[in-house]
Order: C-alpha cells, then sequence, then structure tokens
C-alpha cells in the first residue's frame, strides 16, 4: 500500500509523523512518498522539497512568494499522478495542500483523497467545506464539533483526537531540575514567551511580546523568561532577543521545552495550536496575535465567532484572554498578564477550562495518530 503524504509545517510534520507510525503498525510495509519536515523523515519520507518553503501565512506573506508556490503546487500535483498511489493524505496548510488535490483529482479523478485538519469553517470563510468537497473524499478532524460540518458539505469525517492529549510530558522532577539548572528560584514567577512558529510572526510578535514582559517585570522584579521556539526559526529567535533590555532563556523542541512548560507560572502565546499544548501542560494563558496590515482587514471581516483561543472554543468558555489584530500592544497584555500572577480565581478558571478541553480532545484514550491511521485506512 502507498500513500502520496504531503504536510507545509511544523505542526503538519508532527501530525503526519503520527499518522505514518500509526499506518505502519496498522498495515505493515505500508510505503510513502510527498513533502514533510524532519519529524516524518524520522518515519520514512525523503521530502520532494524542504518543508519549509510552505511555511507562509496571510495574504501579504503569501505574494511575494506566488509565484514560487504556484510552481511548487503544478510539480508536487503531477508528482502524486505519476506515483498513482492508494490515496493522497493532505495535512493542513490549506492553501497549498487543498490546490495539490483538486490539480491532482483533475489528472486522476478515480484518486481517494484525505485532508488531516478540517478547515476552521466555524471561525471564517463558512464556504471552504463546499468547495473542497468536490475534489477532498474524507477529512481527519482535530476537534470534536468539526465533523458536522463537513458532512453537511459532502465529505466523510472523522474525529481521531487532537495530538497534543498524546504528547509527552514532563515530570515535576524534571520541572524542578530545569529551575534549578537555570537558577530560577522555587517563587521566582516563570514566563514563556511564545511568539510563533513562522518567521513572520516571530518578527511581528516578538517585539510587542517583549515590551509586554518588560512592564510585567517592572511589577515583577525577579520575573524570569523562558523562550521555546523550533528549529526553523531557532536561529532568528536568537539572533532578535539577543538585542533585547534582558534576553530570555532560549529552548528549542524536546526535553527543555517540556520541561520549560512544566515549570512556568503562565505564559504569553502567540495565537494557535501552542493554547492546547500549554492547557495539556495546565499553564494559564494570555493569547496575542496580529498578522500584516492587509491580512489582518481582510481577516476581521470574515471572522465569524468571538474567540479564536481553542481552549475558549472546545472548553466553551471565554476564560483565556485574548490580544487580537489592533489590539495586540503591550500595555493591555502586560496588565492581563499581571492579572494571571496575582487573582488566583483567574487561574482556576483557566485550568478548570483546560481540564474540560482536554478530556473533549480525547487526553487518555488511544493516540490520536493511530486513531487517523485507522480512519485511513477504512476509507481505502
Amino acid at each position: 500500500m502507498r500513500f502520496f503524504v504531503i504536510a507545509g509545517e511544523a505542526s503538519g510534520d508532527a501530525l503526519g509523523a503520527a499518522l505514518m507510525a500509526g499506518l505502519k503498525a496498522l498495515a505493515p510495509g505500508v510505503r510513502f512518498e510527498g513533502v514533510g519536515g524532519p519529524l516524518m523523515a524520522a518515519e520514512g519520507l525523503a521530502s520532494r522539497f524542504p518543508m519549509q518553503e510552505l511555511s507562509v501565512m496571510g495574504l501579504w506573506e503569501v505574494l511575494p512568494k506566488y509565484r514560487a508556490l504556484k510552481r511548487r503546487i503544478a510539480e508536487t500535483a503531477a508528482a502524486v499522478a505519476a506515483a498513482r498511489p492508494d490515496a493522497l493524505i493532505t495535512i493542513d496548510s490549506p492553501d497549498f495542500c487543498l490546490r495539490v488535490a483538486r490539480a491532482a483529482r483533475a489528472v486522476l479523478p478515480g484518486l481517494r483523497t484525505i485532508h488531516y485538519v478540517a478547515p476552521s469553517v466555524w471561525a471564517w470563510r463558512p464556504g471552504r467545506a463546499a468547495k473542497m468537497a468536490p475534489f477532498i473524499d474524507h477529512v481527519l478532524a482535530l476537534l470534536p464539533f468539526e465533523p458536522p460540518y463537513m458532512t453537511a458539505a459532502g465529505m466523510s469525517c472523522d474525529f481521531v483526537g487532537h495530538p497534543v492529549v498524546a504528547e509527552p510530558r514532563a515530570t515535576a522532577a524534571e520541572a524542578a531540575e530545569f529551575r534549578e539548572t537555570h537558577m530560577i528560584g522555587h517563587e521566582q514567577p516563570l514566563v514563556l514567551c511564545l511568539p510563533g512558529s513562522r518567521r513572520g510572526e516571530v518578527a511581528r510578535l516578538g517585539p510587542r511580546f517583549d515590551e509586554a514582559l518588560m512592564r510585567l517585570r517592572d511589577r515583577e522584579p525577579g520575573l524570569r523568561v523562558v523562550l521555546p521556539t523550533v528549529h526553523g526559526v531557532a536561529g532568528m529567535v536568537r539572533e532578535m532577543t539577543a538585542r533585547w533590555p534582558v534576553a530570555p532563556i532560549v529552548v528549542e523542541a524536546g526535553p527543555d521545552k517540556r520541561a520549560a512548560f512544566a515549570a512556568a507560572n503562565l505564559a504569553l502565546a502567540a495565537s494557535g495550536t501552542v493554547s492546547l499544548e500549554l492547557a495539556a501542560a495546565r499553564v494559564p494563558m494570555v493569547i496575542g496575535y496580529d498578522m500584516a496590515p492587509l491580512s489582518r482587514v481582510l481577516i476581521s471581516r470574515l471572522l465569524r465567532t468571538d474567540t479564536v483561543t481553542l481552549v475558549n472554543l472546545v472548553s466553551e468558555t471565554r476564560t483565556i484572554p485574548e490580544f487580537i489584530g489592533a489590539a495586540c500592544r503591550p500595555g493591555p497584555m502586560a496588565a492581563a498578564l499581571l492579572h494571571l500572577l496575582e487573582d488566583e480565581g483567574a487561574r482556576a478558571a483557566q485550568l478548570a477550562a483546560m481540564e474540560l478541553t482536554m478530556q473533549r480532545l480525547g487526553e487518555g484514550g488511544e493516540a490520536p495518530g493511530l486513531r487517523a491511521a485507522r480512519s485511513v485506512l477504512r476509507v481505502v
């Protein structure tokens, strides 16, 4: 059995790797080709080109790379058609992946197509589900409320659980060791700074997050900051933070990041999957996010929900404060962080919402990668 698998960014690479591992466990001898990152490579994928070429978001960010992306879409669709796999599995990155699926399906009308990560039709652009239905057969959804949106548009859809529930977590001993290694006292406040995993996000949010944390430090002089990052932007993060008035401790994904999450008192984070990672580690948080001006205007007009934070959405609460677009300013974010530090009730409300979120996402059940693999094999 052969699958053509495409992921376009770090989160998709992690999903793809877990899915590939699940497929190998359930269907020994399965083979893969396509596009992915280091985690998928570790499962046996030789990526056709560097996945980082696809890690762009927002209209303004995409425009300079439009021609190169268009060329990659054509090349990848042609490769799918030539490979004639048992199924094409596209993972998130809809601006790239769904265009490849549509082009490949035009050449191979009988091609089975599966998309992993349902588009956020509940948040904005509800017509996307209907538009993808003619060339996508099946959807693997991460959130429990998503399948009805997909089936209403004519696709089959399974909720397979969110991968965050299966990720390893640091122990209390590892958290204590992290604090000791970095000379952070037991009672000293430790804040995670998480400005995103894309270069554009880091450049836009990093300085604002830094200023917010500087203001918080004025009220909490002993405050320490850790900035977890990913390999693709680690060099940029280290260079940028070296110029900050008080440079944070920078750690990359892996044991150090898990230990930092376990040791932290609270976090200032970009909107996205990281809010679920923080919820899994039970770290109270404040969310901030902004985009290029044109992207901000367009998306604000299309947004259909009053929150973009996944913990708020899954738990059906609004306990996580968020500062989006023009509201993403250092002063209000610093004030929200200080409130979390000082108000035990605010922290307790967030922790209760996180507990409910993890329960609804499948914590304690079968690993999402294996559930996704079962869903794929059932469809194929």
